[in-house]
């Protein structure tokens, strides 16, 4: 069984939809990051970066419990634990976490940045906005050229397709027009008709607050408690 330490953004919607690929029973331990759940002693034992998703396995290598933190890693660790979404030659392997990494290190933290600037921020700072803005144009272009090629961005169906396609599905907070970047488009509608994209996207879709945060989601964001949390008192 998967404990599923989770609420719907889209990190979260990675390892929902992973699960749902790949059919692993898994139960949904949900962590309101609007109200700061994230900084509970508890759940700092799982994810000591005070971030969802993180996972629980309780039947992991050898029989053990094993907890995870950080999406990219698990997604690797799922891929590799069925078998599923993660191609068994090398070449393949390496392209698919080439990809994997794209997401993790440029189309996550950029794309955020954007929509931080856009959606979060008190003040509207056009140089930040524009450089955000810009870098998110951008990486849609690699996205695109790379995806008028290939079907899915390391060739076939991958953990990189899954890390990637929430942040797209997201695209209304960064202004981003997909009509642009019609290979993104294409690929983007294919993966979003499949069950296990609809319904892990879907989970917990009630509660999911992008944008305009209120005091009480701005300090949990962005004041201090992401300083002192797990501090000694």
């Amino acid at each position: 069984m998967i404990d599923l330490y989770y609420w719907p953004t889209p990190n979260g919607h990675k390892v929902s939809i992973m699960l749902e690929e790949t059919a692993l029973p898994y139960r949904v331990c949900p962590v309101n990051i609007l109200r700061g759940e994230q900084f509970a002693p508890e759940f700092l034992k799982i994810s000591p970066n005070n971030k969802i998703p993180a996972i629980v396995d309780t039947d992991g290598p050898g029989g053990a419990a094993l907890s995870l933190f950080e999406s990219g890693a698990i997604l690797q660790y799922l891929a590799e634990k069925t078998g599923m979404l993660m191609p068994a030659d090398a070449v393949g392997r390496y392209r698919a976490i080439e990809w994997l990494t794209f997401q993790v290190a440029s189309v996550g933290p950029m794309f955020g940045q954007c929509g931080h600037f856009l959606g979060y921020a008190p003040q509207k700072i056009p140089y930040a906005i524009d450089r955000y803005r810009n870098e998110t144009l951008r990486l849609y272009g690699v996205m695109d050229r790379r995806l008028a090629n290939e079907a899915y961005l390391a060739g076939a169906l991958s953990i990189a397709d899954i890390a990637t396609w929430p942040w797209v599905h997201v695209r209304w907070l960064h202004q981003i027009e997909i009509s642009e970047f019609p290979n993104v488009e294409r690929w983007y509608r294919d993966l979003g008709a499949r069950p296990a994209f609809i319904h892990g996207a879907a989970l917990m879709e009630n509660v999911m607050k992008i944008g305009d945060p209120d005091d009480e989601t701005r300090e949990a964001f962005f004041g201090k408690s992401q300083i002192v949390q797990g501090a000694p008192g």
